[in-house]
């Protein structure tokens, strides 16, 4: 990258200075050129003004040097001329000089004994009976000389500017580059190191540093992703340990006690433990799948949708539609005979939009969990707010604190107190919840009941369709 940069730079610079040596060229050579006209042109006048007044000296009163004076009648003969100039032959040939009118012409400095080209301008003089033409020509030797010096500065100034500046300009992308060859060098140790790393930052404050603040911000997402994934990785471990233990347990017992054995017995304690083994098993694919879906970007249900199925959508594998919470809930309490569930009286139709399964399930972990915990009823709600529903569902248990209302949403958490592991649960019911509520666009929160506990799920109103 440093090579082509410069290669870039030094190939723009060069067509620059050669763009603009040709540019000042040309304007130097105009420039020069219009000097020379408007000298031979003041020199023409004043003679022509004493042809007028019929008072020509002879010579004629110039500068001896570079100029050539001549006063040409209407037959082509030299009537007057200055000390060096030829006083029988014109310096322009008779067919090219026009009487009547200004001009400007180049002839061979030979013809008039003068070095390189030289400029001949022409002057009206004299009367209408009487018609003079004053030629005045003036070397342009001088003048190409001072563009040949020009030229020559320029074809060896330019390179050498271009060489000078190329080298400045390797230097200073090698500076610039250098924070970037930092960080691929410390990418490098991070990449073969098994722990963590960071990479360095330059003091500038440009988009080099920006980009470096950036990048260990990732290094460090990732870093805690990893930690995260290490710990629910071993805390699944220690749960699926545990009933797989049970059940090599009790089949080593049973096998140790022969014929003794209560086989019914055996087989109803390794069926609880089959079916707490599923349950948790169903919970961390769940989970996992839910990560999946909040990575892909995902996590918004959105407006209802679709044209095969009229108020349902399908996003990715999640079939999305018009969910009633009010029988939602009523469904799902009816599976909770003991102790009793009461749900509270809707004020009517109570629409959402998402994944009826997901729904369901955040409902059910909701009620499970309160049935649990309380000591002799559940109460759930169902509420419309201005432009949500609120589902609140409340125990008269022994509550959870105020310093762990926002622990106990992670993975594998479990309390100290009567919320511990109670009825085979792994901890995991309110993380799924939180998961599945924030895919629908939704918030989950603790509050105390008095006694006992509130859990109040917010999901986002949708008009009835039926209305």
């Amino acid at each position: 990258m440093r090579g082509r940069l410069t290669l870039v730079s030094v190939l723009g610079l060069a067509v620059g200075l050669a763009l603009g040596g040709l540019a000042l060229l040309s304007v130097l050579g105009h420039v020069l050129q219009r000097s020379v006209d408007a000298e031979a042109f003041q020199t023409a006048d004043a003679v022509a003004l004493l042809a007028a007044e019929d008072a020509l000296p002879d010579p004629l009163p110039v500068a001896a040097g570079q100029v050539r004076v001549q006063v040409v009648d209407g037959q082509g003969r030299v009537r007057a001329a200055s000390i060096d100039a030829d006083r029988l032959v014109p310096m322009l040939p008779v067919d090219r000089i026009d009487h009547a009118t200004r001009q400007r012409a180049f002839v061979r400095g030979e013809r008039l004994g003068l070095p390189g080209p030289v400029r001949v301008v022409s002057v009206p003089a004299g009367t209408p009976t009487d018609p003079l033409t004053v030629l005045v020509g003036k070397s342009m030797a001088d003048v190409n000389q001072g563009a040949k010096v020009v030229r020559f500065v320029l074809l060896v100034g330019i390179p050498l500017l271009v060489v000078i500046l190329g080298g400045v300009t390797w230097r200073v992308v090698g500076a610039t580059l250098r924070p970037v060859e930092a960080l691929r060098s410390g990418a490098e140790e991070i990449t073969g190191r098994a722990n963590g790393g960071r990479l360095p930052v330059p003091a500038s404050q440009d988009e080099i540093h920006r980009l470096a603040v950036t990048l260990n911000d990732m290094l460090a997402r990732l870093e805690a992703a990893r930690a995260r994934q290490r710990a629910f990785l071993a805390d699944a471990a220690h749960e699926l340990r545990s009933p797989l233990t049970n059940m090599r347990t009790e089949l080593e017992v049973a096998g140790r006690l022969g014929e003794r054995t209560d086989w019914p017995v055996v087989a109803r304690d390794l069926l609880a433990d089959t079916e707490r083994l599923s349950r948790l098993v169903d919970d961390l694919l769940l989970l996992a799948r839910l990560d999946e879906a909040g990575h892909a970007g995902a996590g918004s249900v959105g407006a209802v949708a679709g044209a095969d199925t009229p108020g349902r959508a399908v996003r990715g594998r999640r079939a999305t539609g018009p969910v009633e919470l009010t029988e939602l809930v009523r469904a799902v309490a009816a599976r909770f005979p003991s102790p009793p569930v009461r749900v509270l009286p809707a004020s009517g139709p109570q629409w959402t939009v998402g994944d009826p399964d997901e729904l369901h399930r955040v409902v059910t972990n909701l009620i499970d969990n309160a049935v649990r915990h309380c000591r002799s009823t559940v109460v759930i709600e169902v509420t419309a707010l201005a432009d949500a529903h609120l589902v609140t569902v409340t125990d008269d248990g022994p509550g959870i604190p105020a310093a762990d209302r926002e622990r106990v949403f992670d993975r594998f958490t479990r309390l100290d107190d009567a919320r511990d592991r109670d009825a085979g649960g792994a901890g995991l019911g309110l993380a799924i919840v939180r998961e599945l509520v924030r895919l629908h666009d939704g918030t989950v929160r603790l509050s105390d009941a008095g006694p006992g506990l509130r859990v109040a799920v917010c999901l986002p109103a949708l008009p009835d369709p039926d209305a």
